[in-house]
């Protein structure tokens, strides 16, 4: 089986992310639905610990962070690609800065009582929206992570999204004619405050943003079949990792391919992943890891945005 396994859950914009990639693509690919919140035994199974949603599977590979799954969305892919005007340096940062700045600003908007939880889970209950608050409070623990309040968000919001609407023109996506990294990255940070009607008002005032988001939306979500947790874990168990090609050593601080290192985020959700160095290069930090549940798997990372150090 070649097709792409993506563990998610329905209301996760970061996986919704990824969603739209794979529809944009038309990929066929197996759905794994995830816990929201910890704990997450069947994807600590595969990852080591990391905890973030989406994470992509292809046999005993694993990647994280959406950044990266572009990248093995277009390998396996190319056509059509995520990348029409190249890994260019306005595209890397457009795409940054909503994930890393404007996912941030949309949260606290579209996940407000009310909001995303009630449209997706509308049997949620007290004690259950409680749980997944401190949940999360818990992943931004000791990070760099800061949500404002409710009121400095959507005046942050309404501020930027004029800028969005003078960026698009008289294009339909942000770089011209085709849609690329930073689109997806805007789409799926505006989703929240899109997909609910209460807040949806925010952006009817700017046409050229909603007929973004309602031409990213008609890209659907390819052609998913549902997997169990066990069963992806049981696919990893009975596959191989991918060789790695041209592996090195790129400013390790003397850490030497084979040795164990750990692996995390540098902003919040500090879990640290343990594994045996077999990739770090300019664009990647791949570790190998072995458990009884999952086998010997490969956890693949991005190198911007996560940090390397020797295994404590």
């Amino acid at each position: 089986m070649n097709e792409p396994i993506l563990h998610h859950y329905p209301v996760s914009p970061f996986a919704e992310k990824i969603r739209a990639m794979l529809g944009y693509k038309g990929l066929a690919w197996k759905s794994v639905i995830i816990p929201m919140m910890m704990p997450k035994p069947d994807v600590i199974a595969l990852t080591g610990g990391y905890r973030r949603t989406p994470i992509l599977q292809i046999g005993a590979d694993i990647y994280c962070d959406t950044a990266l799954i572009a990248r093995v969305l277009d390998r396996i892919a190319p056509a059509p690609t995520i990348f029409p005007y190249g890994e260019n340096f306005a595209n890397r940062a457009m795409a940054y800065f909503a994930d890393g700045v404007m996912f941030n600003l949309s949260v606290p908007i579209g996940f407000q009582p009310g909001g995303m939880m009630k449209l997706f889970l509308p049997d949620a209950t007290p004690e259950f929206l409680a749980d997944f608050g401190k949940d999360r409070a818990a992943m931004r623990q000791g990070g760099t992570i800061r949500r404002g309040p409710l009121a400095e968000s959507k005046a942050n919001l309404a501020s930027l999204l004029p800028r969005i609407e003078t960026q698009l023109g008289d294009r339909p996506f942000l770089l011209g004619a085709s849609a690329s990294e930073c689109d997806f990255s805007l789409y799926h940070v505006l989703w929240p405050v899109w997909m609910v009607p209460a807040t949806r008002p925010m952006l009817e005032v700017f046409p050229k943003t909603l007929a973004f988001m309602e031409r990213m939306t008609a890209f659907g979500h390819g052609k998913p079949s549902e997997m169990t947790s066990a069963r992806a874990l049981d696919f990893a168990k009975k596959s191989r990792p991918v060789a790695i090609e041209r592996p090195q050593a790129l400013e390790t601080d003397g850490i030497a391919l084979g040795d164990m290192v750990q692996v995390m985020p540098v902003d919040y959700a500090l879990d640290p992943v343990q594994g045996e160095l077999l990739q770090c290069s300019a664009d990647e930090i791949a570790v190998r890891r072995s458990g009884p549940r999952a086998a010997t798997v490969v956890v693949h990372f991005p190198r911007f945005g996560y940090q390397l150090q020797r295994a404590s």
